[in-house]
């Protein structure tokens, strides 16, 4: 087998109240050495489940009901391994997790423990599967935070997650994943979260550490921009079964089942018209009646400029003290950090107002 990744029609059920679903039924995929495949599909068509299946890390509700998911792995006895048919739990399998493939999670403050500071977070997987102490794992996890670029990587180490924006916690999360130096690295949707410009510089990321460290990588994503910049093969899934696949090239300029040209033409593109809507992938029917309309009344109010504003914010500063090294609890600040400076908004009745900007610009604050 050359692939590092070969998954042959998987099958994964899950347990209901309603009885067995099947949410995976006969994905098939293979990843290359130092290759990038996309598994593209829309929300609960399937392609998170097969990543979990992958690491074996499915919940206690679901099962691999057929299949195989085999990894090439040399240093093993025998070379390949069938993840579908070893217990998640057991000792071979937490061997490979972690350390010969890994994985990247959506949401970096719902994977990280608030209560551990970064560098024991990343410093555990080092010290799990390398045979390095504890100067040794601290070293090589700043050296891994200078990587994935940290600009004040000394200090990160100690830092807590909820001391860092959502870009740094997603460079935390992917130093988490490829301190080990994986041979595979699954990236679930690892910049849906974050603002464009993150984004950008998240994806530009993995592709840089991918050609250092010379892994493969398997991102699954519902972003077809995504897939354009960083894939080399697609895998396009819907309701958990493979509608086409092939080369990033094939799938954007000549695309054959009718779900994938679907998809294509439901995302915007330049040269749109004024007023020309994207199409959508269903027909949503309704019907119209009073719910879906103003009265005249309530034309009249919202559109009154002389109305007073429902909220109204008036030159806001908001400043934050930076904690204390070396201590969590009982931490004191020794300095601040004005996070929000003069900040000023109006919200009129019938008015919707969408607040702008970039990870750690204040916004949420």
């Amino acid at each position: 087998m050359k692939d590092l990744l070969q998954v042959k029609d998987l099958a994964v059920e899950f347990q209901t109240l309603a009885g067995v679903e099947r949410v995976v039924d006969g994905v098939s995929l293979q990843v290359r050495p130092g290759s990038t495949v996309a598994l593209v599909g829309e929300s609960g068509s399937g392609k998170s489940v097969t990543a979990q299946a992958i690491m074996g890390i499915l919940p206690r509700t679901a099962r691999i009901a057929g299949g195989e998911i085999l990894i090439r792995d040399p240093e093993r006895e025998g070379g390949i391994i069938d993840l579908a048919k070893l217990n998640p739990d057991s000792q071979g399998f937490r061997s490979i997790r972690g350390d010969h493939v890994s994985i990247i999670f959506q949401e970096p403050m719902t994977s990280l423990s608030p209560l551990h500071t970064i560098g024991d977070q990343i410093s555990e997987a080092l010290l799990l599967h390398r045979d390095k102490s504890a100067p040794e794992g601290r070293e090589t996890t700043i050296e891994m935070l200078r990587m994935v670029g940290f600009p004040n990587f000394q200090e990160a180490f100690d830092a807590y997650p909820f001391e860092l924006s959502g870009g740094l916690s997603q460079r935390a999360m992917i130093a988490m994943a490829l301190v080990c130096r994986p041979a595979l690295l699954i990236a679930d949707e690892p910049s849906t979260a974050l603002d464009v410009t993150i984004q950008a510089q998240i994806l530009k990321l993995i592709q840089d550490l991918q050609a250092e460290l010379g892994m493969a990588v398997l991102i699954i994503t519902h972003d077809l921009g995504v897939v354009a910049n960083i894939a080399e093969e697609v895998v396009v899934i819907y309701s958990g079964k493979v509608m086409e696949s092939g080369t990033l090239e094939d799938i954007f300029s000549s695309p054959s089942h009718p779900y994938l040209k679907a998809l294509l033409g439901a995302a915007p593109h330049f040269g749109m018209k004024p007023g020309e809507r994207l199409r959508p992938l269903r027909e949503v029917d309704y019907k119209a009646g009073h719910l879906l309309a103003l009265s005249d009344d309530e034309k009249k109010e919202k559109d009154d400029p002389g109305a007073p504003p429902l909220l109204e914010v008036k030159n806001v500063s908001k400043s934050f003290g930076a904690r204390k090294k070396g201590g969590f609890l009982g931490a004191s600040a020794t300095e601040t950090r004005k996070i929000v400076n003069d900040v000023s908004f109006q919200v009129r009745r019938g008015e919707c107002l969408g607040l702008v900007g970039e990870s750690g610009c204040g916004k949420t604050t």
